[in-house]
């Protein structure tokens, strides 16, 4: 059928209609609607942001904040008045403000600015708001934006915000589509390989505003070529193309702006590669920061078909914030369409509104409860060896930035060598020789070398890098070389936990000398003496005890802190750095030299332990490897620095895996979950019972949906091993076993056998577990005078093959075979079939009764096993005639008391000598510094009460019988 001449007339006027608008397109960049932008005052200009007042003197209603995110314009929230945010809030009585960030290729500094140099500049548009208004905020934020107002609220920990509102924010990095894409890959790989871009070449890469919206384009390719040909077809009809030009002129054209790269590689390393949105430790500058430190309530808008910012992603905000009231609104709609076009104008911006000025009435329509999401399982270190051999965005702007690209080519190529010096952990200890240098020291500077602006640790809320504490450590260094400390010298350090206290013990390590750790609580007399120290390094509180000493004293830190200096006392803060001497080398030690000293016991049974600088590393990166530690943990260590646990595996474990490390100075379970949130721990370490008050306390909100994913340490009784498990079923146990200077290192890797202290650690020295003679304390022998091997199931005692250097005068020569030598753990074991080793005890705390030999280990497993007992101590009492007898001590749990049938259920497993003889109740159990049950407190506190104990007596058929005490101790329920 042949056109007719109207149709052909149509044709050619939608021809020159077309032509017409193509033209004035291609010279104007749009079509002229006469649409003009909403009045707005300039209120405040800074270096980093102007904030805006939209229709300035006609709305006195709540104030709302807005955030633009960084690729777009501030004119997303102004794109036309038929959908324009600010228009739409102020018709319903809503004051409108709005942060405008600029276009960084247009400011002064702004391609130099960074994720938290924006999180700062929005608390600080907060409080403008507030003085400008006299009111509180709403702080609302679109897509990044939204993240920032998550982040701002975090940092100023709610002050000054009615609520947060976001638009298509993410918290939950692995819910979104960038996450899947990496799917086949091994998480940690993914993790590092995107750290070491973000250091090495994102962070040099500047995104301009065209790669910016190609990339927005490239994330829904299908749709974008739809509205391309919509477009198109419409483009002889000026007055259907009208009402949506200022829209497709702000996505074409004029809505994105350069994205700087120093933000694109916080954002990718911290919120990608971390994902600390919801794991928290979110470090903003010094301070951190964790989402669970929002109490406001909290509204976000989810779009149900939003591929950038999926709801499971968005919703993740009620696990990070569960302190927060948590709401949602969903719209069938993509992530542009949360907040512009048809639908945004219908129902985001007028729930906003409804939001807004509800007060306390009810929840807008629309409005819902967040769906409460459940916490991803927690990922639980794997056994020895595995996994040890061997968003959107910023992938776009790298392949759109080529020239770019070219100008960090140097700096790719340091990823090569990068991968070298991050070789596994147990690699670096299998090659690990006697002269091979390691220390602390060293491996604070490689990490310095390699990860300068990575947090190492974390004291009292704010953070340190590695290359704060790196160049902190180098001063150090230097005042001890001017006050004349020298590479192999005995210096005693007697400080509380704090970053002084690290930095002593690093700088020492660094100059090769050997470090005294002195116990503040400690006989540091008699430690000092042992340690035969030649001067000592002292915080300001501590100064005065030091000069006790008799040696030199170095005060290092503030000297206002704990009063007057003593007489002598040379303040390090106040020297100034001299020339270092020739002999000096960083970092000297090897790794059969002793590096640090460490003390246990009291009195005249303080004993020294001397650790070299391959056992530290050997703990050290045995930890990491063992606990799978990686640059997105945070380690949360309570211990000390002169307790093994806090130097060994703390700092250690922190420093080899590249994670953070969380100092604290005590243990309190009240603000032990806030503290997790806000440094993003996910592995906690212990020794001993230290971790009873925090699986006995009443569970608090942010225990809920916790990141921790492991408990580390050693010496953990079996029972509470039980009740850790059971209050936190998705924390794994990760225990070790370290037998002093001996080498030896056992872990229970996969957590399985609880109370097992498992198997050799790859590069700790070998061990056997040898027949021993309780009776005699000595070990068994054969015909032939060589020691016997415990069968399975048999109590032995633990023997190692380390180093020569290690063995000393204490070698057992000739123990299995002619010449060979061998040293003491004295400790006890059982081993069961598959080779785990089962802790008996040191060989000291045995107790000799009349009816053999006794451990008081096993009796103390049997009893804390109870559901009464909050804490048990099993140890000896003299009796008349020069004997002793096994007496056990339980501290109930409040509210409970024992049963006499469980009490005699239980111990009736024991064998008959290792029950105990009397079994009291006491108020407290006293703990010595390691967090141990202190059995010669308990014992001298019955010496003290004169004849025998009251309480409960085993009888002649193995029961127990009550005998006189003031506090029933046993009932026969």
């Amino acid at each position: 059928m042949l056109p007719t001449p109207a149709n052909l007339r149509r044709c050619a006027r939608a021809l020159q209609s077309a032509t017409t608008n193509a033209v004035e397109i291609a010279r104007s960049g749009g079509l002229a609607t006469g649409e003009q932008p909403n009045p707005f005052t300039v209120v405040r200009r800074t270096p980093m942001f102007r904030l805006r007042r939209y229709f300035p003197g006609e709305c006195s209603g709540p104030a709302v904040l807005l955030i633009p995110p960084l690729m777009m314009s501030t004119e997303v929230y102004d794109v036309s008045p038929a959908t324009s945010a600010v228009g739409i809030l102020a018709a319903h009585g809503v004051d409108p403000w709005v942060v405008d960030f600029g276009a960084p290729e247009r400011e002064e500094g702004g391609l130099g600015r960074n994720v938290a140099d924006h999180i700062v500049a929005v608390s600080e548009a907060v409080d403008l708001v507030r003085n400008h208004t006299g009111t509180d905020v709403h702080l609302a934020g679109y897509s990044q934006g939204g993240m920032f107002a998550y982040q701002a609220a975090a940092y100023r920990r709610s002050v000054g915000l009615v609520s947060v509102i976001t638009f298509g924010a993410p918290v939950d990095w692995r819910a979104t589509r960038a996450s899947r894409a990496f799917g086949p890959f091994n998480e940690d790989m993914v993790v590092d390989v995107m750290s070491v871009v973000a250091d090495r070449v994102l962070v040099h890469l500047t995104v301009p505003a065209w790669a910016n919206r190609l990339g927005f384009r490239l994330l829904d390719p299908v749709k974008s070529v739809r509205t391309r040909l919509a477009f198109l077809r419409q483009l002889h009809d000026r007055d259907a193309l009208l009402p949506r030009e200022r829209q497709r002129q702000f996505l074409d054209h004029t809505g994105y702006v350069a994205y700087p790269g120093p933000a694109i590689a916080e954002l990718v390393k911290q919120f990608v590669a971390q994902n600390r949105m919801l794991a928290g430790g979110i470090a903003v500058g010094d301070v951190l920061a964790s989402l669970a430190d929002i109490t406001c309530p909290v509204l976000a808008f989810v779009g149900t078909v939003d591929t950038i910012a999926p709801p499971a992603a968005v919703r993740a905000i009620a696990r990070a914030a569960p302190a927060a009231a948590s709401y949602e609104c969903r719209l069938a709609t993509g992530h542009f369409g949360l907040v512009v076009g048809g639908g945004a104008s219908t129902h985001t911006w007028p729930t906003v509104a409804a939001w807004a000025n509800r007060e306390n009435a009810a929840l807008p329509a629309g409005v819902l409860p967040m769906e409460d999401t459940e916490a991803e399982p927690a990922r639980l270190p794997g056994p020895i060896g595995i996994g040890l051999e061997g968003g959107a965005t910023a992938i776009s702007a790298v392949r759109a930035s080529a020239g770019a690209l070219l100008d960090g080519a140097r700096s790719i190529g340091s990823v090569g060598l990068d991968a070298v010096r991050s070789m596994p952990n147990l690699s670096r200890l299998e090659l690990l020789r006697s002269q091979t240098r390691v220390s602390l020291g060293s491996v604070l500077s490689e990490r310095a070398r390699r990860n300068p602006a990575d947090v190492f640790f974390v004291f009292a809320g704010r953070g340190h890098t590695y290359a704060a504490a790196n160049a902190r450590v180098d001063a150090v260094v230097s005042a001890l070389l001017t006050v004349g400390v020298r590479q192999g010298e005995h210096v005693g350090v007697l400080m509380r936990t704090r970053p002084s206290a690290l930095s002593a013990v690093a700088a020492l390590n660094r100059i090769g000398a050997t470090v005294a750790l002195l116990r503040p609580d400690g006989p540091s007399a008699r430690e000092a003496e042992l340690a035969a120290i030649t001067r000592v390094v002292a915080d300001a509180e501590h100064a005065q005890a030091a000069a006790r000493l008799g040696v030199p004293v170095l005060v290092l830190g503030s000297s206002t802190a704990g009063g007057t200096l003593p007489p002598g006392a040379v303040d390090l803060e106040t020297l100034a750095a001299g020339p270092q001497p020739a002999w000096y080398q960083p970092n000297p030690g090897t790794a059969a030299e002793t590096a640090f000293l460490l003390f246990a016991g009291q009195g005249d049974t303080t004993r020294i332990t001397p650790v070299s600088n391959g056992r530290w590393a050997l703990s050290a990166f045995g930890t990491a490897s063992a606990a799978r530690l990686r640059p997105t943990d945070t380690v949360y260590s309570i211990t000390p620095l002169h307790h093994p646990s806090g130097l060994l595996t703390g700092v250690g474990g922190s420093l080899a895996g590249g994670a953070r490390l969380a100092m604290a100075v005590d243990r309190d379970p009240s603000t032990f979950w806030a503290e997790v949130r806000r440094y993003g721990v996910t592995v906690v370490s212990y020794t001993w019972t230290l971790l009873a008050e925090l699986i006995e306390a009443e569970p608090t909100i942010g225990e809920r949906h916790h990141p921790v994913r492991l408990f580390l340490g050693s010496g953990m009784p079996g029972w509470l091993w039980q009740r850790a498990r059971d209050r936190f079923p998705s924390v794994a146990v990760l225990e070790f076993f370290a037998a002093g200077s001996t080498g030896v290192v056992l872990v229970n890797a996969d957590g399985a056998k609880i109370g097992a202290k498992g198997r050799p650690l790859p590069g700790s020295a070998p061990v056997r577990l040898v027949r021993y003679d309780l009776a005699e304390r000595r070990i068994a022998t054969d015909a032939r005078g060589l020691a016997i091997e415990a069968a399975v199931g048999e109590i032995g005692l633990l023997v190692a093959r380390p180093t020569a250097e290690a063995v000393g005068d204490r070698a057992l020569r000739g123990l299995f075979a002619p010449g060979d030598r061998w040293v003491s753990t004295d400790h006890l074991f059982r081993r069961d079939a598959d080779g785990d080793h089962w802790l008996i005890g040191h060989v000291s705390e045995l107790v000799t009764t009349d009816g053999g030999v006794a451990a008081p280990s096993l009796a103390e497993e049997a009893l804390g096993g109870l559901d009464a007992v909050a804490s048990v101590a099993a140890y000896p009492a003299a009796v008349p005639g020069g004997a002793q007898r096994l007496v056990a001590a339980v501290k109930l749990r409040p509210g409970r008391r024992l049963i006499a049938a469980e009490v005699d259920a239980v111990t009736r497993r024991l064998a008959r000598v290792d029950r105990p003889a009397v079994i009291r109740v006491v108020a407290d159990i006293p703990l010595t510094t390691w967090w141990r049950a202190d059995r010669e407190a308990l014992r001298r506190s019955d010496a003290a009460a004169g004849s025998g104990v009251a309480g409960w007596v085993r009888d002649a058929a193995g029961g127990y019988r009550a005998t006189p005490d003031p506090v029933p101790s046993v009932t026969s329920g």
